[in-house]
């Protein structure tokens, strides 16, 4: 049995005092010591608790024991039962509910170590390149879009490059850095801002970039539960990735 507990003090308004014997007190004090471990998360007291295994002994106890002139109300002990089978089923719904979780966290943690190494597609507006590197992402065009500019700044926003690329009539549209600044030179290695402005019309309107990073390790948030992939442009949630290289 498992180890449900219920108030001690309406089992024993049902035994009607008197009528239970010793046989009932003994069973009480098994039910209370069965309980006495689970009471420390429960506010009512070890002492006033009893477990399903105890409470059936009860039941079965005063029936042995019961004045034939005056028998109990069966419909008490019914009424005890039922909520005794509530409390049961809430709390292996609880257990499943638990086990579930695990098991989503679990995968989710297979799902993410399978991407170590690879390269993902990202929200984000920050790359980092070695010496000689380059840098690849993609952008959703805006509807009516007949250019787009993607502009690659340093850390102290100064313009390093920037670059023409005709939208695709669907989907994403890739682009990729060079590494190399508007002279023709080679940038240094370090971080730099990647942004993309569409031309619709006759304005402009700035688009958010994807930039495809490599997967260095995975955390699983604390707070949320959901999984980040910590990247070489930064922390990013699986939820985030577009794809996978």
């Amino acid at each position: 049995m498992s180890a449900t507990t219920l108030p001690i003090g309406n089992v024993t308004t049902l035994l009607g005092g008197s009528s239970t014997t010793g046989t009932s007190a003994s069973a009480a004090s098994a039910g209370s010591s069965s309980s006495a471990s689970s009471s420390s998360a429960n506010s009512i007291p070890a002492n006033m608790q009893i477990s399903e295994a105890g409470f059936l002994q009860l039941i079965s106890t005063q029936l042995q024991d019961q004045d034939p002139l005056s028998p109990t109300d069966p419909t008490q002990f019914l009424s005890q039962i039922e909520g005794l089978s509530e409390v049961s089923s809430l709390q292996s719904l609880q257990t499943s509910i638990s086990g579930l979780s695990s098991g989503l966290q679990a995968s989710q943690m297979l799902s993410g170590t399978a991407l170590l190494g690879h390269q993902v597609l990202i929200p984000g507006s920050t790359a980092t390149i070695a010496s000689g590197g380059t840098v690849s992402g993609a952008v959703s065009a805006p509807s009516g879009a007949s250019g787009l500019t993607v502009a690659v700044s340093d850390p102290s926003g100064a313009l390093v490059s920037a670059f023409n690329v005709a939208p695709a009539s669907s989907g994403y549209t890739s682009f990729s850095w060079n590494g190399t600044t508007s002279s023709g030179a080679a940038a240094p290695a370090g971080h730099y801002t990647i942004s993309v402005t569409a031309a619709v019309g006759s304005s402009a309107q700035s688009v958010n970039p994807l930039i495809y990073s490599t997967v260095n390790s995975v955390t699983m948030d604390p707070s949320t539960q959901a999984l980040d992939l910590n990247t070489t442009n930064g922390t990013a949630p699986l939820a985030s990735v577009v794809s996978v290289e």
